[in-house]
């Protein structure tokens, strides 16, 4: 895989976060984050995390545009893993709705994957903000994004599952969300479909079905200023 850039900062995630963690946040959080780009520490809020299927049907890259263009568009900064389909789409569209997102790799930083987001990494380590749990030289197992998922619903206030089946690695995301006791949304779409056994079992625990993103604006908290600078320099 191509070099993704090699210029980082490390700190804890309650550095990051801007706040000691509590007891459960503290059990799983990683040792140490890696982060490269122009987004001010600790970390602006609302910061909202999207997920969902790699192989994403058109309804779902429609709705994760959707979405985070709406959320952008009121000062909330979308939180994704990079990879193919619903992240992706998530990234590309509070970009172009002038909003700031965050990368949460499943890579060290000097990796790309998959390698056709290569530019797409370099924008967001550029203008917005890059983070891994993994140290250069890391290398890479499956398992990895199992953790990135943890983490991106960690430092995120909220997480919506745009669309997904019953073996996505998003659920992980929403399993832990959950379990750390922030909110969790399921987009109304995959409520419909009769095939999944999932959504069910998250709603029982808390989860909310989603049909205008605007309503998770509820359950956020105030927006705070946003300064961009080099997080390295």
């Amino acid at each position: 895989m191509p070099d993704g850039g090699a210029s980082f900062s490390t700190l804890t995630t309650g550095e990051l976060l801007g706040r000691p963690l509590n007891d459960v946040e503290e059990k799983y959080a990683p040792k140490a984050l890696y982060i490269n780009g122009r987004m001010q520490i600790p970390l602006p809020r609302p910061r909202v995390s999207m997920v969902g299927s790699r192989k994403a049907s058109p309804e779902g890259v429609d709705a994760a545009e959707k979405i985070a263009k709406t959320l952008a568009g009121r000062d909330v900064v979308i939180v994704s893993g990079l990879a193919e389909g619903i992240d992706t789409s998530a990234h590309e569209a509070a970009i172009a709705a002038g909003g700031r997102t965050i990368a949460v790799l499943g890579t060290p930083l000097n990796k790309v994957y998959p390698q056709k987001n290569f530019e797409l990494q370099q924008e967001i380590m550029r203008d917005h903000l890059v983070i891994s749990q993994y140290p250069l030289g890391h290398p890479t197992t499956p398992k990895d994004f199992v953790l990135r998922n943890r983490t991106m619903a960690l430092i995120s206030d909220a997480t919506i599952i745009v669309e997904a089946g019953d073996s996505s690695g998003s659920l992980h995301q929403g399993w832990e969300a959950l379990r750390l006791g922030r909110s969790l949304f399921i987009w109304q779409s995959i409520l419909d479909n009769p095939k999944l056994t999932w959504p069910a079992k998250m709603l029982e625990y808390g989860a909310v079905e989603l049909s205008d993103p605007e309503d998770v604006l509820d359950v956020l908290p105030p927006s705070s200023p946003l300064r961009m600078l080099d997080v390295f320099s």
